[in-house]
């Protein structure tokens, strides 16, 4: 079995939403001066993580995963990955290198999992019609 399956997947993804939560809402002004970001940047990106985390929990949990959910996964993996541009577009200018360096980094990451998990809800069979 692959590392790279939907649901190994989906739990990788979760454990990174849930530290992304951690760090930006009970770090927030360590981590916005580390990055060079607003505080409220910072926290909203933090409170995304959760319900993130939840339903990638929910939907890797599930003996037969949703493909509906999963595909919202991977579509929510590229609006991170593109609301990334804009932050980068937005706040380059007072950000710091770290902070560039990890908003690039972490947006390919993101982008590696959106990739990963469409793959992975394209194989999931279509539900059967009522």
């Amino acid at each position: 079995m692959s590392l790279f399956n939907l649901k190994n997947t989906l739990l990788i993804d979760a454990v990174t939403c849930t530290g992304l939560f951690v760090f930006c809402v009970f770090a927030t002004a360590t981590v916005a001066t580390l990055l060079g970001l607003p505080s409220v940047v910072v926290t909203v990106a933090g409170w995304i993580g959760l319900p993130s985390a939840l339903l990638m929990l929910f939907v890797a949990n599930q003996a037969a995963p949703s493909k509906g959910l999963a595909n919202l996964i991977a579509v929510g993996n590229l609006g991170w990955v593109i609301a990334s541009v804009a932050v980068l577009g937005v706040f380059a200018t007072q950000m710091t290198a770290l902070g560039i360096a990890v908003v690039v980094v972490q947006a390919i990451g993101v982008l590696v999992f959106a990739i990963y998990e469409a793959k992975g809800a394209a194989a999931l069979p279509r539900p059967a019609a009522a």
